[in-house]
């Protein structure tokens, strides 16, 4: 008896009764079976021998695809547990993850740590493993029957007593799910809890890299047992992870922390505590630079400017919602004598209050307040990063305040505004998505949803750039886009959000007077454009790998005489060019020539200038610019002009 499915391009397939997702692959081609890591029944993804089902919409996910990655990944991750627990028959181990291009595992040792000879003695035991083709067997059973299975592992039982209560935590997202609790077993001596689906046997695996041992908390949490952490990477094909491999030194040769202390732009000294950075002179200037430019925007794109306080009364955040929502993010309060303060976590409550100071009428709408507002947000100190991921931080933030009849026309002047200005910043390919109302509790009814929905999606395609549909990923407050960019090495970064909000206007009772004299509310538009001053300096110094353009570059000009009878002249050059409005310094000749270029060039300057003895006579500068080839007896007026109309 045959069966009828249907493909993702809508045609039907018919299998025989009993076959599986491995036999439906097989009958579409022998290279789709090669490649096939599993299914996909109605949604729901499936390991390749779970039978087809009548009536079934089905697909096969292929290796070389983001699901297929995830399932490898994912895979890589059980073998390295089976591995770590062959070699360390004491150890116990708790939750490994597929995480963006690798994986992890958490491990106990009983308080010993691994070091990397370990990674090394892993890795053989994982090819061993592979090698030995060891199918992915699933099973299931009761709670009970699996706290038995897992009767030597602290963690996993731990694991089974929350889902068995139902507890809702992302943390086990792929571990568990419910009464009935699902096991993978690829051999006699290794089981893991776990949801699947994997790869059909661990011969489907192999082209991975064992990264790095770190310490992580037990659920992230200070109170409990510190774990030893193997991060891994691993990839569809050899090709793949070589590539993965380059980027990565690349990256680290781009790590903003490192470069930051090369070019002697900000630091982290251990004193601020962590999470907390200093701007020295030279990054301050291109922070200057960067927000001279974004108040420059914002004035000419109708915004108008506001400064709040760095704390508010815990009433305001009571009204806001943040204490009710976001308190474990803040820092604790200050009990004073007049009332208890925090120190903001976000900018809007006070923008609020802005608007609020008087009666609105929708003449006056949109109102559009701009501040570049220092926010403080308590930031675990294990996922403290750099830039990345700090404690104090400056949004540039952006409150709009809209009737519902002009909402879409805002929004899609705001995204251009924004892609604007992330272009001037040297940023070309964007990537966006836009999340919608989520199941369950939301603050205001479906037609507003659907308006502010439409309106974003239709700024989106106004603005032509690609996005992807987050379907209920929205916040309960309302419907967003984020604008992810990508950077000079492939890396997508996201930067910006768009946020639609009906909770605050109706928390804190806004309104304003309509046309006919009615009393309506206005809807709330979030927007941060850098997302925040300090993780987007970050980005920009990997992005251009610290080689800043021009009009960012601290240090635009360095002069260099040859000797010491010509550090007059440079000193005029240098005077000449600052009187223009460049940014130019001189070393003067007391050491040799040679060492004075090779730290010009270590400090990627745009331009350095190398004055002698014929540049002297003929009002010249002999022009050595990044990346370029040298010039001689450039006139110094000529090489003046040259950088003015560069920089306009």
């Amino acid at each position: 008896m045959n069966i009828s499915v249907t493909l993702p391009d809508g045609s039907a397939r018919e299998l025989e009764e009993g076959s599986t997702f491995s036999d439906l692959a097989a009958s579409i081609g022998s290279r789709l079976a090669k490649d096939a890591v599993i299914g996909v029944a109605d949604g729901q993804e499936v390991d390749l021998t779970t039978p087809v089902q009548a009536d079934q919409n089905v697909a096969v996910v292929v290796a070389d695809s983001d699901r297929g990655l995830h399932t490898i990944r994912h895979s890589t991750a059980h073998v390295l547990a089976q591995a770590v627990l062959e070699l360390w028959p004491d150890a116990t181990f708790a939750i490994g993850p597929p995480i963006e291009n690798g994986f992890y595992y958490d491990f106990d040792l009983g308080g010993d740590a691994f070091n990397d000879d370990d990674l090394e003695k892993i890795d053989a035991k994982m090819r061993e493993i592979i090698a030995a083709d060891q199918p992915f067997i699933r099973s299931e059973m009761s709670a009970a029957d699996a706290k038995e299975v897992m009767a030597q592992h602290k963690y996993k039982r731990e694991i089974i007593d929350r889902v068995s209560a139902h507890e809702d935590d992302s943390e086990l997202a792929g571990e568990a799910d419910g009464d009935v609790i699902s096991f993978y077993r690829n051999s006699d001596q290794f089981i893991d809890m776990c949801m699947g689906p994997h790869v059909p046997s661990t011969a489907r695996l192999g082209h991975f890299k064992l990264m790095k041992v770190a310490g992580a908390y037990w659920r992230g949490s200070e109170k409990n047992p510190m774990l030893q952490r193997i991060y891994g990477t691993a990839w569809a094909t050899r090709k793949q992870l070589k590539q993965h491999l380059v980027r990565l030194e690349e990256a680290a040769k781009r790590d903003h922390r490192k470069l930051a202390n090369e070019l002697d732009l900000l630091s982290f000294p251990p004193e601020l505590g962590g999470g907390l950075a200093v701007w020295h002179p030279k990054g301050a200037i291109i922070r200057k630079l960067m927000e001279d430019y974004s108040r420059k925007r914002h004035e000419e794109g109708g915004y108008e400017f506001t400064y709040t306080p760095h704390l508010a009364n815990a009433k305001l955040f009571e009204t806001s919602g943040h204490l009710d929502f976001y308190e474990d993010g803040m820092y604790p309060p200050m009990e004073m004598d007049n009332g208890t303060y925090y120190p903001k976590p976000m900018n809007c409550p006070m923008h609020v209050l802005v608007y609020k100071a008087q009666q609105r009428s929708y003449r006056e709408l949109p109102l559009r307040l701009f501040e570049l507002g220092t926010v403080y947000r308590y930031e675990r100190a294990g996922t403290l990063h750099g830039l990345m991921r700090i404690r104090g931080f400056t949004q540039d933030d952006s409150h709009i305040f809209v009737t519902q009849e002009e909402l879409a026309k805002e929004l899609a002047s705001l995204l251009a505004f924004v892609l604007s200005v992330l272009r001037a910043f040297g940023f070309e390919e964007f990537q966006a998505k836009l999340s919608t109302k989520p199941e369950g509790k939301a603050v205001g009814g479906d037609e507003i949803w659907d308006h502010a929905t439409q309106a974003l999606r239709a700024a989106l395609e106004e603005a032509q750039i690609d996005y992807v549909v987050d379907e209920g990923g929205g916040a309960f407050y309302g419907p967003k886009i984020d604008v992810d960019v990508r950077d000079a090495i492939g890396r997508s970064w996201q930067l910006s959000t768009i946020q639609a909000d009906f909770n605050l206007p109706e928390r804190f009772d806004l309104e304003y007077v309509a046309a006919d004299g009615t009393r309506k509310q206005p809807v709330m538009v979030h927007r941060a454009l850098f997302g925040s001053v300090e993780r987007f300096f970050g980005v920009l110094t990997e992005h251009f790998a610290g080689n800043f353009p021009l009009w960012l570059a601290p240090v635009q000009v360095e002069v260099l005489p040859v000797a010491e009878a010509h550090n007059e002249y440079a000193q005029k050059v240098e005077q000449l060019l600052t009187d223009k409005g460049l940014r130019v310094q001189t070393t003067l000749a007391t050491m040799p020539l040679g060492k004075r270029i090779r730290n010009a060039k270590k400090q990627k300057l745009p331009y350095v200038l190398v004055v002698g003895d014929d540049d002297v006579a003929q009002q010249s500068v002999g022009v050595n610019p990044r990346g370029g080839e040298v010039e001689r007896g450039v006139p110094l007026d000529t090489f003046a002009l040259q950088l003015t109309e560069e920089l306009a």
